[in-house]
């Protein structure tokens, strides 16, 4: 059965690719010099390299001089970037080459080549004025990963959804006694029987349960269904024997006709509103989680950049909460004496030309490097030993994060009190 990463680490990376997706769907280049290719796990890059060297020769044909050679220059880009794999990684490559026009009218080379986050059953090759990414959106869409238990007096199914591709991981069956003894032994001996069978049944897949949901001490999916045919399904999700971490994590318990694979099919098809809602209702969890720390005054909250970063620097952030579309950019300036400064500025302080004079002599300062602050954090969260969680405004609570709160925040290990600690550091110097 395959390991799922840490969840936290997963969502990060599909932020990352929903950045680049976006990126990649506004470019726009002249003539049909934008190739997409993406290839399947399992892909032979030979065959990959010939099918370029062919296409090369089709495109020297072109009779547009411009076009012809900026055709060419894409397909040479992306066999360089090809080179650069001995051999197709287990997710499969997505490879996008190609000259783009900037927002100035200048043109711009393009060449973006990375295996994606999970496997990707799509092969394709366009060469078009525009990136093709409708597949790497596709595998966004899909990504949770949920746990299925379907258990009846028969046996027992344990299996996993993700998108549209379901595993059986495991099954097993068992010979429970019915409900009326054969003559010859007493009524209640024979029920003290079936009881310890039916609790022996239950221990069984309690523990079965975590041996297949539950990695390196961390539950490996999204969420729980528990579904069958007799009562069981809700036995065991009542036991003592039941992990708690995975209790925590059921989000249905569904009642199908069947046990075995049709019930696992039964199963998924009444589940799945409840599993559409799963990702909505842990980011709710989340800021509500957020929101009672600031009701409650436990002053183990932070919100806007500034203190955000004060904490973060003092290592007393727990959980990083971020808008995935917060527009900030990190700026390091650096002043007429050479010394840097960094500002983290959305795009209307950006206008303001006084957040660019040095306070001491007001003289302009000169730019030396920008990043997106959200990247920044995507990749440094771990320095300062936080959790990073992304969410969106389309929640209520959502939607009151980002307006009140500026989008960012932080729930705390410890309290602190933000109007004691003067700043003076540069690297954390915000405006």
């Amino acid at each position: 059965m395959s390991t799922s990463a840490d969840t936290v680490d997963q969502n990060i990376e599909i932020w990352k690719i929903k950045k680049l997706i976006k990126g990649l769907q506004a470019a726009r280049g002249n003539g049909t010099s934008m190739i997409s290719l993406i290839i399947p796990p399992g892909g032979q890059i030979s065959l990959v390299s010939k099918m370029l060297t062919d296409e090369a020769g089709t495109a020297s044909n072109i009779k547009s001089r411009v076009n012809r050679l900026s055709v060419l220059s894409a397909i040479t880009s992306t066999q360089n970037r090809l080179k650069l794999y001995s051999k197709i990684p287990p997710t499969g490559l997505v490879i996008f080459c190609g000259t783009v026009i900037t927002d100035e009218g200048k043109e711009k080379m393009v060449n973006i080549d990375f295996p994606p986050h999970k496997a990707i059953n799509t092969s394709l090759y366009m060469c078009d004025n525009k990136f093709h990414t409708e597949a790497l959106s596709e595998l966004l869409e899909s990504d949770s990963k949920f746990g299925f238990v379907i258990m009846d007096g028969n046996g027992t199914l344990f299996g996993t959804v993700s998108g549209n591709t379901r595993d059986v991981i495991h099954k097993f069956t068992v010979d429970l006694p019915k409900k009326h003894g054969r003559g010859g032994q007493s009524a209640l001996r024979f029920s003290r029987l079936r009881d310890e069978k039916r609790h022996n049944y239950v221990r069984k897949v309690a523990e079965m349960t975590v041996q297949h949901f539950i990695t390196n001490d961390k539950v490996n999916v999204t969420g729980l269904v528990l579904a069958g045919s007799a009562d069981f399904k809700t036995e065991l999700s009542q036991s003592d024997l039941f992990d708690p971490r995975l209790q925590a994590k059921v989000v249905k318990i569904v009642d199908v006709s069947y046990g075995g694979e049709n019930g696992f099919n039964q199963a998924i098809e009444l589940s799945a509103e409840a599993l559409s809602n799963v990702k909505f209702i842990q980011e709710k969890r989340l800021i509500s989680k957020y929101f009672d720390a600031i009701s409650q005054d436990t002053g183990k909250y932070c919100f806007g950049i500034e203190d955000t970063l004060k904490a973060l620097d003092m290592g007393a952030v727990e959980t990083l909460i971020v808008w995935e579309n917060l527009d900030v950019a990190r700026i390091t300036l650096r002043n007429s004496a050479g010394e840097l400064d960094i500002k983290h500025m959305t795009p209307l302080q950006e206008k303001d030309r006084s957040n660019f004079v040095d306070p001491a002599d007001g003289s302009e300062m000169e730019e030396v490097e920008r990043m997106s602050f959200l990247e920044w954090l995507a990749e440094k969260y771990k320095d300062f030993g936080a959790t990073l969680e992304f969410v969106t405004n389309r929640s209520q609570e959502g939607s009151q994060f980002v307006k009140g709160f500026g989008g960012i925040g932080g729930i705390l290990r410890y309290k602190l009190d933000f109007d004691a600690l003067t700043y003076e550091s540069d690297e954390f110097f915000s405006d």
